[in-house]
């Protein structure tokens, strides 16, 4: 059973409109995620559009497809992978000092993903427990990579 939410913040100072333009360009998610190769979307990045995804971790390689849930400009992004049911997000919040906090997040409903999904974790990857943690770590290095970015420019 997986964990029915995983979480990462992280504050930075830029302000929510530089943030929310690297986040919701999701032909940089490359750029930000440790474990993801390439994010294709079909169409204008809003609620409703799919996308082709495709993530490598060591030697693996794996396609994905996912749907865009919710698309609220310099607040929220959130999408649902297609193969597992999981849905991840990007919400963002404007700090006292004119920066941004940014909280990704992965959501499991009722700790459940697919049979498949769960099968081939468990088989492939280390198990649910070392798989979220691995996770995690990812979505902290894909927090710092945004700050760094949004931070330099």
């Amino acid at each position: 059973m997986a964990a029915p939410l995983l979480t990462a913040e992280i504050d930075i100072d830029a302000p929510v409109a530089k943030v929310w333009a690297l986040i919701s360009d999701f032909k940089r998610m490359p750029d930000w995620s440790p474990q993801c190769r390439l994010m294709k979307p079909l169409g204008a990045v809003r609620q409703g559009t799919r996308t082709i995804n495709f993530n490598r971790r060591g030697r693996m390689f794996w396609p994905t497809s996912s749907v865009i849930t919710e698309f609220v400009p310099d607040r929220k992004l959130a999408f649902r992978v297609t193969e597992n049911h999981t849905v991840w997000s990007f919400e963002l919040e404007p700090t006292a000092s004119g920066g941004t906090r940014v909280v990704e997040s992965r959501h499991a409903a009722d700790g459940n993903t697919t049979a498949v999904s769960a099968f081939l974790v468990g088989k492939f990857m280390g198990g649910t427990p070392s798989f979220e943690r691995e996770l995690v770590d990812g979505m902290n290095a894909s927090l710092a990579r945004i700050k760094t970015a949004a931070e330099s420019r």
